[in-house]
């Protein structure tokens, strides 16, 4: 799955202060994002996305398809999890430009994952006064599988993802 180029202001509210890009480097670990994957969050994520696959809710549905006995994540809460990892790294989640995934096992309702990243790739974006960060991510279960790996592009400070300065987005302007 790929997300590419999303739009400033996409998830407004949630910026924290915008990492400084002059000590970046490739190499650098990207800090841990953990969270407890909760069944009701996936209950209500079908119900938001019209999702209608009962692994999502239903723990006999589960059980009969011998998935176990633990309601299934949507794939793009698992990516979700990601996303976050890297707006937290840059401060908004404004800053993501590209993310491109493959699902690889799935995550269940209790497990606790953990988002991963490395940089791998640093550019210079002179038309946008920046740069912008290659990154491999993952997704794992504590102490277990790797569910996700994939890799995102980030733009860092001064590389055009100004929307997280303010609340004033143009698209949102009449």
């Amino acid at each position: 799955m790929e997300l590419d180029r999303l739009s400033p202001g996409w998830m407004m509210g949630h910026s924290t202060v915008r990492r400084d890009a002059a000590g970046l480097r490739v190499g650098m670990e990207i800090p841990p994002w953990e969270v407890l994957v909760s069944a009701e969050k996936m209950k209500t994520t079908a119900a938001l996305l019209a999702d209608p696959n009962p692994i999502h809710f239903d723990v006999g549905a589960v059980q009969a398809l011998g998935l176990g006995d633990r309601p299934v994540n949507q794939g793009p809460l698992n990516m979700g999890y990601v996303m976050n990892m890297l707006a937290a790294f840059t401060g908004s989640h404004d800053c993501l430009r590209r993310l491109r995934v493959r699902f690889l096992a799935n995550v269940l309702a209790g497990d606790r994952v953990r988002a991963a990243g490395v940089v791998t790739g640093l550019t210079e974006a002179p038309d946008h006064g920046g740069r912008w960060a290659e990154c491999d991510v993952s997704l794992a279960v504590v102490g277990g599988r790797t569910v996700l790996r994939g890799t995102a592009t980030v733009a860092l400070p001064g590389a055009g993802a100004g929307a997280a300065e303010s609340d004033d987005h143009e698209e949102n302007k009449t």
